[in-house]
């Protein structure tokens, strides 16, 4: 034992979001979908949030598997989507984006002041 205390990110959660990680995966990878339970302006920023996001996220989880020795894959041709760049570290199976989400928020790299990502309509 350490002393010191530990807060672990269970994997429903995202921080500092109101909803559940599942939903929020559903709404920035299948932009069609609209059986989620969130008002329009809501979807909109999750999907705004994410374009900025999937960005840093992809440099915390290679980060990550780096300092741990873990294998990463470099990629054979340039991401085409910003979801395909978290793809090469959790996959795309339901639920990637809490597998995402967890390694980052426990090994301390999560942003918390949201104005540190730069975040753009999605019109630009």
């Amino acid at each position: 034992m350490c002393g010191r205390i530990h807060h672990e990110l269970p994997d429903i959660l995202v921080p500092y979001k109101r909803y559940d990680a599942e939903s929020i995966e559903v709404v920035v990878s299948e932009p069609t979908r609209t059986d989620i339970a969130a008002d329009e302006s809501t979807l909109y920023r999750w999907k705004c949030w994410f374009v900025a996001w999937a960005v840093y996220a992809a440099g915390c989880l290679e980060s990550i598997a780096k300092r741990l020795k873990l294998p990463v894959v470099e990629p054979s041709a340039r991401p085409q989507t910003v979801l395909s760049l978290l793809g090469r570290f959790v996959g795309d199976a339901a639920g990637w984006l809490k597998r995402a989400v967890r390694p980052i928020a426990n090994s301390h790299l999560w942003v918390t002041d949201p104005f540190c990502l730069p975040v753009r309509p999605l019109s630009e």
